[in-house]
């Protein structure tokens, strides 16, 4: 069975709402709709290997200091923008937060290189059958 996925609350994380970019006309002068979430991974309460594979990812939202940085201002309100930014923040944390199988290496079967270098010959067959015909006058 595996463990449940490490939930994330809204007392771990810091919000600042900022003005939206792009077109909305006068609203987006006006209203600080768009929201910066902040979520410091050192002094969260994931597990200590979670919090590895998280720092591990080369990711442009996670900063050198260990923030992961999300900005949300898909929608008009302030509390969808802030919903949004925490279920991508959570589908972040459960994408690390399941323990990679470890790749056992294998090597292909005597079957596919000889079908491999087979084809590969047919294939210069076709290409030399295709060069300029030399002349034998």
């Amino acid at each position: 069975m595996t463990p449940p996925l490490p939930r994330i609350t809204e007392d771990q994380v810091q919000f600042t709402a900022i003005r939206a970019q792009g077109a909305g006309g006068q609203n987006v002068n006006k209203v600080s709709n768009a929201v910066h979430l902040r979520f410091a991974i050192h002094g969260s309460s994931l597990p200590e290997a979670v919090q590895q594979r998280l720092l591990a990812l080369s990711d442009h939202r996670i900063t050198t200091e260990g923030v992961v940085v999300i900005k949300a201002q898909t929608s008009r309100s302030l509390e969808q923008n802030k919903a949004d930014a925490l279920a991508r923040l959570q589908a972040l944390i459960d994408s690390v937060a399941v323990v990679p199988k470890p790749r056992k290496p294998t090597r292909p079967t005597l079957g596919s290189q000889r079908r491999r270098v087979e084809g590969k010959v047919s294939r210069g067959q076709v290409k030399t059958l295709r060069a300029r015909v030399s002349g034998t006058d």
